[in-house]
C-alpha cells in the first residue's frame, strides 16, 4: 500500500499527463463521492485485483472518495449499461474496450473527452481507436491486442522479415513440423494481411464497406497458396493452431499479446515476438487490428462525480502507474512516455510486441463493421476449403456487407 500511495503521490503532483490537471484541491473540495466503477477486467484474478488495488491507493489518498469496483464480461457490460442508462441507474465511470463506443455513442450514453483530457500524450493508435463523428468518447489505459508474429527458436533463428523469406524459411523447417500456424476460421488474422496489400475494410468515411477490390483478392490468393505449399495445416482453429505451437509441432504462429504469458511458460526461453512478415509484393507491413481498454464515461456524470473521476483516470494513466501496469500485467501502455521506459526496451519481448503494435490499425468500433466480419468469414473460409475463388469471394462479401449494414439501419 506505501508503494501505491506514492506512486499516486508522483502522477498527481508530478506528471503532466493531461490538460487542464485535477488538482488535490479539487478532488479534497468535490466533497464525500462514492464512485460505481464497471470493468471489463476479470479474465484474470490478477488484472481485477490491480484494478482495485489502484482504486483503494487513490481512495487512501483521499478517503472521501470511495469506489465499488464490479467485473462484468464485456458483452455483460454493454447490455447492462444500456439497460442502466435508459433507466438512469448508469455507474459512475466505466473500464472496459474500444467496441463499446459504436454502441454507446449511438445510444447516446457516453460523453466526449477531448476537452476533459490532454490526449496528446498517448499512443496515436490508441486514441484513434475511440474517435467517432470527429469526437474523441474514451481515454486509453493499455494499447495492444494485436496479432503478431510468434516463433520457436529451436526451429527458427531469426525471423523471417518479409513474406519471400517466409517461403525460404519453410523450405528449411524439419519433416513434420508445420513452418506456420494461425487460426483459418476467424478473419480477424486476415485482416492484418489485408493491411500488408494496402487494403482496408472500409472507405476513408469508416463505413462503407471496400471488400470487393484488387486488394482484398491478392489477400485471399496469399492465404490460399501458404496452404496449398503446405506451409500451413490444412486446417486449423484457435485451439488447434495454440496447441500445435505448444506442443512443439510449428515453428511459428500469429497471435495476440493476450498469449505471450502462456508461451513463455510453455516454451521457457525458446520462444521469440516479431511482426508479421511484410508482403514483399507491396512492400507494405500487415496491419493487425490494436484495441486495449479504455476508460468511458457516463453521458450525464457530473460535478462532484466528474472532478474525482478526472482524478483518478489522472492517476491510471500517469507514468509511474502506466510501467506498474506492465510490470504487473504485461500489458503495452497506452501513454507514449511509458514506451520508452526500460521494462519495455529491455525486455524483447515486450519490444516486439510493441514493434508491432506501432504499425496497427485501430480496431473500427462502429457498427458496421460487424457486418463486415459476418460478411468476411463464411468467403474466406470457402477459398481456403477451395470451393470458391478469391474474386467470386471478394465480391460477394461486398454484397454481404452492404445488404447487413442496410439491416442495420
Amino acid at each position: 500500500m506505501k508503494k501505491l500511495l506514492a506512486v499516486l503521490l508522483i502522477a498527481l503532483a508530478v506528471t503532466p499527463v493531461l490538460m487542464a490537471q485535477v488538482s488535490a484541491s479539487d478532488i479534497k473540495g468535490a466533497g464525500s463521492i462514492h464512485i460505481l466503477l464497471w470493468t471489463k477486467e476479470g479474465e484474470s484474478d490478477q488484472a481485477l485485483q490491480w484494478v482495485k488495488a489502484q482504486a483503494a491507493a487513490f481512495s487512501a489518498q483521499y478517503p472521501d472518495v470511495t469506489f465499488e469496483v464490479i467485473n462484468k464480461d464485456v458483452e455483460k457490460l454493454r447490455q447492462d449499461f444500456q439497460t442502466a442508462s435508459l433507466a438512469n441507474a448508469a455507474p459512475d465511470l466505466l473500464w472496459t474496450v474500444s467496441d463499446h463506443a459504436g454502441p454507446f455513442t449511438t445510444a447516446d450514453i457516453i460523453q466526449p473527452v477531448d476537452n476533459l483530457f490532454n490526449l496528446s500524450v498517448f499512443v496515436e493508435s490508441a486514441v484513434q481507436a475511440v474517435q467517432l463523428g470527429g469526437k474523441t468518447w474514451g481515454v486509453p489505459i493499455s494499447n495492444g491486442n494485436q496479432l503478431m508474429l510468434i516463433y520457436n527458436k529451436k526451429f527458427v533463428s531469426r525471423p523471417p522479415a518479409t513474406t519471400d523469406e517466409l517461403f525460404a524459411l519453410a523450405r528449411k523447417v524439419p519433416a513434420g513440423i508445420y513452418p506456420l500456424v494461425y487460426n483459418q476460421t476467424e478473419p480477424f488474422w486476415m485482416v492484418p494481411w489485408l493491411g500488408g496489400f494496402k487494403g482496408s475494410v472500409f472507405a476513408q468515411d469508416g463505413t462503407t464497406p471496400t471488400l470487393n477490390t484488387a486488394a482484398m483478392v491478392s489477400t485471399l490468393k496469399f492465404l490460399k497458396s501458404l496452404k496449398d505449399r503446405k506451409i500451413v495445416p490444412a486446417e486449423s482453429d484457435y485451439n488447434g493452431a495454440d496447441s500445435m505451437f505448444k506442443e512443439g509441432k510449428a515453428a511459428m504462429i500469429i497471435n495476440g499479446d493476450w498469449s505471450l504469458g502462456t508461451y513463455k511458460e510453455t516454451l521457457k526461453g525458446n520462444f521469440g515476438v516479431a511482426r508479421i512478415p511484410r508482403v514483399s509484393a507491396t512492400g507494405g507491413w500487415p496491419a493487425p487490428y490494436t484495441s486495449g481498454a479504455f476508460f468511458m464515461l457516463p453521458k450525464d456524470l457530473s460535478g462532484g462525480k466528474l472532478t474525482a473521476v478526472r482524478g483518478f483516470i489522472q492517476y491510471i494513466t500517469s507514468l509511474p502507474v502506466q510501467v506498474d501496469q506492465v510490470k504487473t500485467l504485461a500489458r503495452l501502455p497506452s501513454l507514449k512516455a511509458a514506451l520508452q521506459d526500460k521494462i519495455i526496451t529491455e525486455d524483447p519481448i515486450l519490444k516486439g510486441s510493441a514493434d508491432q503494435m506501432v504499425v496497427g490499425r485501430p480496431m473500427p468500433t462502429v457498427i458496421e463493421m460487424r457486418a463486415n466480419w459476418d460478411a468476411m468469414k463464411p468467403e474466406m473460409i470457402a477459398v481456403l476449403s477451395g470451393t470458391e475463388t478469391p474474386e467470386d469471394a471478394a465480391a460477394k462479401m461486398q454484397t454481404a456487407a452492404e445488404n447487413g449494414i442496410k439491416a442495420l439501419q
